[in-house]
């Protein structure tokens, strides 16, 4: 079973500049989310980016490190010319997000467990309960709806399902929502695939990617967490991460 985790880091972003090279107590937010994935079962850990200064970090600190075409839509498609510059077979390929330096190395193997199978699935990704009415109705925390065997059936930035029966305030108690985790995994022939499909309706209505691949036909498989990730966007999620840091004793 080979596996090869491709973590995309582009310099550019309108609210944080220059993130993957934030430094969290003293490692930047790009090493951390390296050296998380490297504790995982993954054969490699390659970082995908659009800059010269991520590039020459990422081999600075002994990590593996490509370069990118700058104008990639997604990290998704990002992803894939990475993947195809090693010119490596792989069983399936995991893409990691580059601005969540909490990642547990077990959430990355258990997308990868699916894969370790005689048939195994197109794709794949995390889902984690929903545990609070802020999460449940937070439009920048998506939610998934499955199927019996754990395959999705639709992802939205509203709470699905809607239960008219019961007022907002109650919906928790009476039914067991869950949240999407940004954490893929593909099989190398479905990569290629998907990053061919033009933007469908779906996905531009809910401003969310993987519904593109849903209306294109291709069932998405799960697996659940119960670990906690946290992104980085702003300068404020950078103060609250080196917060949680101390309090957990966390450094380099």
């Amino acid at each position: 079973m080979l596996a090869i985790g491709i973590i995309p880091a582009r310099y550019a972003s309108t609210r944080l500049p220059g993130k993957p090279l934030v430094d969290l107590g003293g490692q930047s937010m790009i090493e951390r989310v390296v050296r998380q994935a490297e504790k995982s079962s993954l054969s490699r850990v390659v970082v995908a980016t659009d800059d010269q200064r991520i590039l020459e970090h990422v081999r600075g600190f002994g990590g593996e490190a490509v370069l990118t075409r700058p104008d990639h839509p997604s990290g998704t498609d990002r992803v894939r010319d990475a993947y195809e510059q090693l010119n490596a077979a792989a069983d399936c390929i995991v893409n990691i997000q580059g601005d969540e330096p909490f990642i547990h190395p077990s959430q990355i193997d258990a997308l990868v467990e699916l894969f370790a199978v005689p048939a195994p699935p197109a794709l794949a990704t995390l889902v984690k309960p929903v545990i609070s009415a802020e999460e449940l109705f937070s439009p920048h925390l998506p939610k998934v709806v499955l199927d019996g065997r754990g395959r999705a059936l639709y992802f939205s930035r509203h709470p699905l399902p809607y239960q008219r029966q019961h007022p907002q305030s109650e919906w928790l108690t009476h039914h067991r929502y869950l949240r999407h985790i940004g954490l893929y995994a593909y099989r190398p022939d479905v990569l290629r695939a998907i990053t061919q499909l033009p933007p469908s309706p779906l996905e531009l209505a809910e401003s969310l990617e993987q519904l593109r691949w849903l209306e294109a036909g291709y069932p998405i498989q799960t697996a659940e967490t119960e670990l906690e990730t946290i992104g980085i966007d702003t300068p404020e999620d950078v103060e609250r991460a080196l917060r949680l840091m101390k309090n957990v004793g966390l450094s380099s």
